[in-house]
């Protein structure tokens, strides 16, 4: 069980990683997660290989998997250009709103009961995200595309429900992977064409911290997180990911100094953001107490 504590939380702080590369590797957004995702696929193939795993599935199945591969591509795409024309800290606090969006599009796309509750801490962290918008007219922009890369998040987290419990992990991200790299260099052309860059290609530095963004916040931290789940419930899994931004901003503040970009309106609604975090995690804890007889 001690164990199992440590690969979650070495998982979180990964995945806490994750905005820090996207701000180190000079090449755009597209470009960052078609490399990211086209090497994670690569080691993923290799892992299946290894293991014996079975890999060959109908095509309808494998359409299924490859659907939500799409909607995780373009939330990493949308997440990263947030990153790109902001900075790391708006980039991951505008990912808070996933909540918000989940509790709006779940009831909508799977016919279930809007929880009150549920809406009304996600507007708590809409609050947040509207006061820095408000105030931070630079970041405006990087606020937007984060907001957009929320709601694919959201999409990408309902859609994913049921096919978790369909699939081998490994399997449904490889495919997921898989399906994402194919679909990103499909549209990779007219994306260059409305969005030019001068590098196509990675740098030496770049190689190796989209390597690092590809094997350790991707493919390690996806093996951590299952053995992880193996011993601990979904629940407290779940609740310590929400450390995961903290550790973002910690980090952005250590490594790129963003604390003296940001005024004061970031931490009012940065404050709100956690507060609406920290009453889910209470909320969402009562209700998985055992009741009393």
């Amino acid at each position: 069980m001690r164990n199992a504590y440590i690969y979650l939380h070495i998982s979180v702080l990964l995945a806490g990683f994750t905005g820090i590369f996207g701000k180190l590797i000079d090449l755009n957004e597209a470009l960052l997660v078609w490399y990211r995702i086209a090497l994670a696929t690569v080691l993923l193939w290799i892992i299946l290989y290894i293991g014996k795993d079975r890999i060959k599935y109908p095509m309808t199945e494998v359409l299924s998997m490859s659907k939500s591969g799409c909607i995780l591509t373009l939330h990493w795409l949308f997440f990263f250009a947030s990153i790109k024309h902001s900075n790391v800290s708006i980039g991951v606090v505008c990912f808070g709103l996933t909540s918000f969006f989940t509790a709006i599009l779940q009831p909508l796309i799977r016919r279930k009961r809007l929880v009150f509750s549920e809406l009304m801490l996600s507007m708590l962290t809409m609050l947040g995200i509207a006061l820095i918008f408000h105030f931070d007219t630079q970041y405006r922009l990087g606020i937007t595309l984060g907001v957009i890369s929320a709601v694919f998040s959201a999409l990408y987290t309902i859609f994913n429900e049921e096919l978790v419990q369909k699939y081998e992990s490994k399997l449904l991200n490889f495919y997921q992977l898989g399906a994402g790299t194919l679909f990103l260099g499909a549209i990779m052309p007219v994306y260059l064409h409305f969005n030019p860059t001068n590098y196509l290609f990675p740098t030496a530095q770049d190689w190796i911290y989209t390597f690092i963004l590809a094997f350790l916040c991707t493919v390690v931290l996806y093996v951590l997180f299952n053995l992880a789940l193996k011993k601990l419930s979904a629940f407290t899994v779940s609740l310590s990911f929400n450390l995961e931004p903290i550790y973002s901003i910690v980090l952005a503040f250590i490594l790129f100094k963003e604390n003296q970009d940001l005024n004061h309106s970031f931490y009012i609604g940065i404050s709100l953001v956690m507060l609406s975090v920290i009453l889910q995690a209470v909320s969402s804890y009562k209700s998985h107490q055992p009741k009393a007889v």
